[in-house]
Protein backbone atom coordinates (compact mmCIF):
# COMPACT_ATOMS: atom_id res chain seq x y z
CA UNK A 1 0.00 0.00 0.00
CA UNK A 2 1.34 3.47 -0.89
CA UNK A 3 0.93 6.51 1.39
CA UNK A 4 1.68 10.22 1.04
CA UNK A 5 4.74 11.07 3.12
CA UNK A 6 4.32 13.49 6.04
CA UNK A 7 7.38 13.70 8.34
CA UNK A 8 5.71 16.24 10.66
CA UNK A 9 2.74 13.95 11.22
CA UNK A 10 5.11 11.03 11.80
CA UNK A 11 7.07 12.82 14.52
CA UNK A 12 3.86 13.82 16.32
CA UNK A 13 2.52 10.25 16.23
CA UNK A 14 5.88 8.80 17.31
CA UNK A 15 6.02 11.12 20.33
CA UNK A 16 2.49 10.02 21.27
CA UNK A 17 3.45 6.32 21.07
CA UNK A 18 6.59 6.91 23.14
CA UNK A 19 4.45 8.55 25.82
CA UNK A 20 2.01 5.63 25.75
CA UNK A 21 4.75 3.01 26.16
CA UNK A 22 6.39 5.05 28.92
CA UNK A 23 3.00 5.20 30.68
CA UNK A 24 2.60 1.42 30.22
CA UNK A 25 5.86 0.77 32.05
CA UNK A 26 5.10 3.38 34.73
CA UNK A 27 1.67 1.89 35.36
CA UNK A 28 3.04 -1.63 35.77
CA UNK A 29 6.44 -0.87 37.31
CA UNK A 30 5.49 -2.47 40.63
CA UNK A 31 4.55 -5.76 38.94
CA UNK A 32 7.66 -5.75 36.76
CA UNK A 33 9.88 -5.12 39.80
CA UNK A 34 8.11 -7.81 41.83
CA UNK A 35 8.64 -10.33 39.02
CA UNK A 36 12.41 -9.89 39.33
CA UNK A 37 12.39 -11.48 42.79
CA UNK A 38 9.25 -13.59 42.91
CA UNK A 39 7.64 -15.92 40.39
CA UNK A 40 4.36 -14.39 39.22
CA UNK A 41 0.99 -16.03 39.79
CA UNK A 42 -1.15 -16.95 36.77
CA UNK A 43 -2.99 -13.63 37.04
CA UNK A 44 0.31 -11.73 37.21
CA UNK A 45 1.67 -13.78 34.28
CA UNK A 46 -1.39 -12.80 32.28
CA UNK A 47 -0.81 -9.14 33.12
CA UNK A 48 2.89 -9.39 32.20
CA UNK A 49 1.94 -11.06 28.91
CA UNK A 50 -0.40 -8.15 28.22
CA UNK A 51 2.37 -5.65 29.03
CA UNK A 52 4.78 -7.34 26.60
CA UNK A 53 2.07 -7.55 23.95
CA UNK A 54 1.22 -3.85 24.37
CA UNK A 55 4.92 -2.95 24.32
CA UNK A 56 5.49 -4.57 20.95
CA UNK A 57 2.22 -3.20 19.58
CA UNK A 58 3.49 0.28 20.45
CA UNK A 59 6.82 -0.40 18.73
CA UNK A 60 4.98 -1.68 15.68
CA UNK A 61 2.73 1.40 15.68
CA UNK A 62 5.88 3.52 15.51
CA UNK A 63 7.21 1.42 12.64
CA UNK A 64 3.90 1.70 10.77
CA UNK A 65 3.91 5.46 11.29
CA UNK A 66 7.40 5.70 9.80
CA UNK A 67 6.46 3.39 6.96
CA UNK A 68 3.33 5.36 6.09
CA UNK A 69 4.55 8.91 6.69
CA UNK A 70 8.25 8.77 5.81
CA UNK A 71 8.77 5.79 3.50
CA UNK A 72 5.34 6.16 1.90
CA UNK A 73 4.65 2.42 2.17
CA UNK A 74 4.31 -0.49 4.54
CA UNK A 75 4.51 -4.18 3.69
CA UNK A 76 1.44 -6.29 3.14
CA UNK A 77 0.74 -9.99 2.97
CA UNK A 78 1.16 -12.84 5.43
CA UNK A 79 4.61 -11.83 6.69
CA UNK A 80 4.16 -8.09 6.84
CA UNK A 81 5.09 -7.89 10.55
CA UNK A 82 8.56 -9.38 10.00
CA UNK A 83 8.99 -7.44 6.74
CA UNK A 84 8.14 -4.20 8.57
CA UNK A 85 10.79 -4.74 11.24
CA UNK A 86 13.31 -5.54 8.48
CA UNK A 87 12.29 -2.37 6.62
CA UNK A 88 13.21 -0.36 9.71
CA UNK A 89 16.81 -1.67 9.63
CA UNK A 90 17.32 -0.53 6.06
CA UNK A 91 18.35 2.93 4.89
CA UNK A 92 16.35 4.49 2.09
CA UNK A 93 16.82 7.58 0.00
CA UNK A 94 14.39 9.30 2.42
CA UNK A 95 15.98 8.26 5.71
CA UNK A 96 18.72 6.37 7.51
CA UNK A 97 17.95 3.07 9.20
CA UNK A 98 15.71 3.42 12.23
CA UNK A 99 17.11 0.54 14.27
CA UNK A 100 20.32 -1.46 14.27
CA UNK A 101 20.47 -5.14 13.35
CA UNK A 102 21.24 -5.94 17.00
CA UNK A 103 18.10 -4.19 18.21
CA UNK A 104 16.11 -5.84 15.42
CA UNK A 105 17.13 -9.25 16.78
CA UNK A 106 15.98 -8.30 20.28
CA UNK A 107 12.68 -6.92 19.01
CA UNK A 108 12.11 -10.04 16.90
CA UNK A 109 11.68 -11.98 20.15
CA UNK A 110 8.90 -9.59 21.21
CA UNK A 111 7.30 -9.89 17.77
CA UNK A 112 7.32 -13.69 18.12
CA UNK A 113 5.77 -13.37 21.57
CA UNK A 114 3.12 -10.98 20.23
CA UNK A 115 2.13 -13.60 17.68
CA UNK A 116 2.02 -16.33 20.34
CA UNK A 117 0.03 -14.16 22.75
CA UNK A 118 -2.58 -13.22 20.16
CA UNK A 119 -3.09 -16.85 19.14
CA UNK A 120 -3.09 -18.67 22.46
CA UNK A 121 -4.65 -18.75 25.88
CA UNK A 122 -3.03 -17.02 28.83
CA UNK A 123 -2.92 -20.22 30.88
CA UNK A 124 -0.28 -21.44 28.39
CA UNK A 125 2.14 -18.76 29.53
CA UNK A 126 5.22 -20.17 31.27
CA UNK A 127 7.32 -17.95 33.51
CA UNK A 128 10.66 -19.49 32.49
CA UNK A 129 9.93 -18.35 28.90
CA UNK A 130 8.27 -15.04 29.74
CA UNK A 131 11.11 -14.10 32.10
CA UNK A 132 13.52 -14.00 29.12
CA UNK A 133 11.45 -11.13 27.69
CA UNK A 134 10.39 -9.46 30.92
CA UNK A 135 13.79 -9.01 32.55
CA UNK A 136 15.37 -7.03 29.67
CA UNK A 137 12.26 -5.18 28.41
CA UNK A 138 13.09 -1.82 30.03
CA UNK A 139 16.65 -1.98 28.67
CA UNK A 140 15.37 -2.88 25.20
CA UNK A 141 12.91 0.03 25.42
CA UNK A 142 15.74 2.39 26.40
CA UNK A 143 17.89 1.19 23.50
CA UNK A 144 14.95 1.63 21.15
CA UNK A 145 14.34 5.21 22.33
CA UNK A 146 18.01 6.10 21.85
CA UNK A 147 18.04 4.78 18.28
CA UNK A 148 14.67 6.36 17.54
CA UNK A 149 15.84 9.73 18.89
CA UNK A 150 18.72 9.68 16.42
CA UNK A 151 16.23 9.15 13.61
CA UNK A 152 13.89 11.87 14.86
CA UNK A 153 16.74 14.37 15.32
CA UNK A 154 17.65 13.84 11.67
CA UNK A 155 14.04 14.43 10.56
CA UNK A 156 13.68 17.81 12.21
Amino acid sequence: MIFIASPEKAISQIIFEIQQIDELFTSFSELLEKSKVEEPTLIELTAIGSILHSFYNGIENIFKTIGKNIDGEIPSGNHWHSQLIKQMTESTYKRDSIISDGLKEKLADYLAFRHFYRNSYSFWLKWNELKKLTDPVIIVWSEFKIELKTFMDNQI
